[in-house]
């Protein structure tokens, strides 16, 4: 899953180069990146939990590591905007939200 967000990001940011330029494609990779860093956080919930029969304690479990993605996402958003002072906006949000597209649960499915 991982990958394919990877390669998304990459791909937003080559067309970002391409058409705005070096600082579109730093912040194509960075939005890319906030939403990379909030799915491994949240893969690193989930596993802790993995041993769990319990639905109740799968669904907390599968709750708690939705929440810390966004929460990860949000903080690196935050950062982002006060940091990184060439940022281009619509390239930020492009590479979001092709990597966010690709983490949906349709794509749990590929052997990838």
């Amino acid at each position: 899953m991982l990958k394919i967000q990877l390669i998304a990001t990459i791909v937003v940011a080559a067309i970002a180069f391409v058409v705005a330029g070096l600082n579109a494609a730093v912040s194509g990779i960075l939005g890319g990146a906030s939403v990379l860093l909030g799915a491994t956080a949240a893969a690193a919930i989930a596993r802790r939990g993995a041993s769990h029969v319990d639905a109740t304690a799968i669904l907390l479990n599968l709750l708690k590591a939705e929440a810390v993605k966004i929460l990860v996402i949000i903080i690196m958003l935050i950062v982002i905007f006060k940091v990184y002072e060439q940022l281009v906006p619509f390239a930020l949000i492009a590479g979001l939200a092709a990597a966010a597209l690709f983490s949906g649960a349709a794509l749990s499915k590929l052997k990838v």
